[in-house]
């Protein structure tokens, strides 16, 4: 399958269309940081994002919060349901951190601990995601309460499941689904979120974005699989 033209590629995989609404997924070690101008390709970086994804849709799935993860049939590659995806991202933030900070200078400090955790839409657009209000979103049709409550019990499954480590942010693609109603569309991993040790230790892309060699990122993250599976 892969001897063809992807269907589609982007900058952190390629898409096969295969029969019955499936699709072939391949991992590209890819790791990009708009605001510190980097864009690397890391290798062994997709083989761990998968190795979190395959863990953490079997455990999201147990308690009723589904991706469109299927099958793992390669070291970077998985089977999963194609659902096409929208033009806008659903983020998540524990803390006051990222565009929390940069958007709304002042009102936040770096770090602060949010009362409840914050849910905002942002659209997908290069050169950088821009926020989008949710009333344009409902215009749209897009139920904007449903979105925001598969993000809200997602990051509450994410949040238990990764103690003790803290889950300050991390964003989501969520598409419709005749079987589940909403799914999680996009790769749940370090490369999608903010995950740090109670020392202040990152767990994440801020590891890339900071400037660390692939030798440490790689071995981090491969903590990181051992501390979540029980490895």
């Amino acid at each position: 399958m892969t001897s063809r033209t992807p269907d589609i590629e982007g900058r952190s995989k390629r898409l096969w269309h295969l029969d019955e609404g499936l699709c072939l997924i391949e991992m590209i070690p890819s790791l990009r940081s708009f605001t510190y101008d980097r864009d690397e390709l890391v290798d062994g970086t997709a083989e761990l994002r998968l190795d979190f994804f395959e863990y953490v849709s079997a455990r999201l799935a147990e308690r009723g919060v589904y991706t469109v993860f299927r099958e793992r049939v390669g070291p970077v590659s998985y089977l999963a349901d194609y659902r096409p995806a929208p033009p806008f991202e659903v983020i998540v933030k524990n803390r006051a951190t990222g565009s929390t900070i940069r958007k709304y200078p002042g009102l936040f400090e770096e770090g602060q601990v949010l009362d409840r955790p914050v849910v905002k839409f942002d659209y997908r657009v290069d050169p950088e995601d821009q926020p989008i209000g949710e009333d344009y979103l409902r215009l749209l049709g897009v139920d904007v309460e449903h979105h925001r409550q598969v993000a809200l019990d997602c990051n509450a499954v994410l949040r238990e499941l990764l103690a003790p480590l803290d889950l300050w942010d991390f964003c989501l693609v969520i598409a419709p689904d005749d079987k589940h109603g909403l799914v999680v569309n996009s790769e749940i991993s370090p490369d999608c979120m903010r995950l740090k040790s109670a020392d202040g230790r990152p767990y994440d892309k801020d590891m890339f974005r900071q400037g660390a060699g692939r030798e440490d990122i790689l071995a981090r993250w491969a903590e990181l699989i051992s501390m979540v599976s029980g490895g």
